[in-house]
């Protein structure tokens, strides 16, 4: 783990990929806000403690709260994947400048999409910075297997 430390392409990487990850951590809390602030709750649990009246008014479903619910899942369903790999990439010994510029790049398209995601911004806003974050990911992916695979 020292070698890896002592390397800069690695030391990049896992900069970013913490930024991303606790970005992403940050939804839930988020959503909970959200949940509270627009009095939407999922479970029964939620609202055990309220009348049954109460109840039904706070079970229900706020497009707000669906919003950040989403943009967490999509953060999950593409933060995951850099992670995984972004190290492999980083293992593959890229060159500095590009590695930076891949992972800057869906770092910053996270970012972006989140902020279009949560700020309801017309498309193709969201759409482009999805995009843009999966081509990242996509170029990593592939400049490992070029030189890595094996027929």
């Amino acid at each position: 783990m020292l070698d890896l430390m002592q390397d800069d392409v690695f030391m990049a990487f896992s900069t970013y990929a913490l930024i991303v990850i606790l970005k992403m951590m940050i939804m839930s809390p988020l959503t909970t806000f959200y949940r509270f602030r627009k009095g939407s709750f999922a479970t029964e649990e939620d609202v055990a403690h309220k009348s049954a009246e109460e109840r039904k008014k706070l079970l229900r479903i706020h497009p707000d709260v669906e919003r950040v619910r989403r943009c967490h899942l999509n953060d999950l369903e593409n933060v995951v994947p850099f992670v995984m790999v972004g190290l492999f990439y980083a293992m593959s010994g890229p060159e500095l400048p590009a590695a930076l510029l891949h992972f800057r790049i869906f770092a910053g398209s996270r970012i972006c999409h989140t902020i279009s995601y949560i700020g309801a911004f017309p498309q193709p806003c969201r759409a482009l910075s999805f995009l843009v974050g999966l081509a990242a990911t996509v170029s990593m992916a592939y400049s490992v297997l070029s030189k890595v695979l094996v027929l």
